[in-house]
């Protein structure tokens, strides 16, 4: 039986139990101080008619469109250009199909977004250089992932569910040849990182340390949530972490890439109830339950891999070959 722990945020009682990596929190954050309840249109607007800001959004948008949308309906036009490995892995059966997690699946656009609001809401002028490299950095993530993408496609099973229009606009929207590296992971950890590195720039840190740990654990619902609406197979988790290592080693390093694995598939964070009633929040993740040996295998294959994509890395050459390797091994 674990062991569970009495702890005090903001003067008032919450419980962690366990160790770092199945544990979750009483959070005691209201309903105002959620990143979550931050609207996405605000960064549209604010973005658009300040002047400093305007050049990041106009470089990231095309990077978006171009390098995801653009280089996969052109190759599912015209197939055969650039091969395509199925990358699916046995243990992907041991993940249930689950529609219910499809909200928070196609929430990690607005993920990031909220977060920027956040921001910028609260911090005003303060924030504008952090919110502006950011979203460099995203337009970067995404021509990072292409480097992997134009000289190797790859895809999944997925069942072809079309009940809720979530589903039918995924199938339209996605012809499903981007899985490695999987840019719903490396955008949500990313993210997560970066909210902390952002938050210690503007000397909030410590105040916002409940905003920091729900970032944390939005990530992991997304990471999660493209097993269960099974547009991701579990070998596409480790691939994303190992280019997020590469692609900013400082902030996601090794032991950080560990903890986070080591996380995933443990309990949901506890919230007020006017949290948990929003639906793409970490606290109203759908209720799942996947066997404790297999949640073992599964974190353990994933450091496995990413852990060889390391060990297989040269300084000296491109970082995407080890990814390139593995994915040839399916060919």
């Amino acid at each position: 039986m674990q062991r569970i722990s009495k702890i005090k945020i903001n003067g008032k009682r919450a419980a962690v139990l366990g160790n770092d990596y199945d544990c979750w929190y009483y959070q005691t954050m209201s309903l105002n101080d959620s990143v979550y309840t931050e609207s996405t249109a605000y960064l549209f607007a604010k973005t658009f008619f300040t002047p400093s800001l305007r050049p990041s959004v106009l470089k990231c948008v095309p990077s978006i469109f171009i390098n995801f949308f653009g280089r996969q309906f052109l190759a599912s036009f015209l197939p055969g250009k650039i091969p395509v490995s199925k990358v699916d892995h046995i243990l992907d059966k041991k993940i249930p199909f689950k529609p219910s997690w499809v909200a928070i699946y196609i929430d990690f656009i607005q993920f990031w977004i909220r977060m920027l609001t956040f921001f910028l809401r609260r911090y005003g002028r303060k924030a504008y250089a952090p919110v502006r490299d950011f979203i460099y950095s995203i337009g970067r993530i995404y021509e990072c992932a292409a480097e992997v993408y134009t000289k190797n496609l790859s895809t999944t099973e997925r069942p072809f569910y079309i009940a809720r229009p979530r589903f039918f606009l995924i199938h339209m929207a996605d012809p499903h040849l981007m899985c490695i590296p999987s840019l719903h992971v490396m955008i949500a950890v990313h993210s997560y990182t970066m909210f902390s590195v952002i938050a210690k720039k503007l000397g909030a840190e410590e105040k916002l340390k409940e905003q920091i740990e729900e970032m944390k654990h939005g990530a992991l619902a997304i990471c999660q949530a493209i097993l269960f609406v099974k547009q991701h197979s579990v070998n596409c988790i480790p691939t994303a972490l190992y280019a997020m290592t590469c692609f900013d080693p400082v902030n996601f390093p090794r032991d950080e890439a560990e903890r986070f694995t080591n996380q995933l598939f443990s309990p949901p964070p506890r919230a007020d109830e006017s949290l948990r009633k929003i639906k793409v929040h970490p606290a109203a993740s759908p209720i799942t339950k996947i066997n404790e040996e297999d949640k073992t295998e599964i974190r353990s294959h994933i450091l496995s891999l990413y852990n060889q994509f390391l060990s297989e890395r040269d300084e000296s050459r491109p970082w995407y070959e080890p990814l390139l390797k593995f994915l040839k091994s399916f060919t």
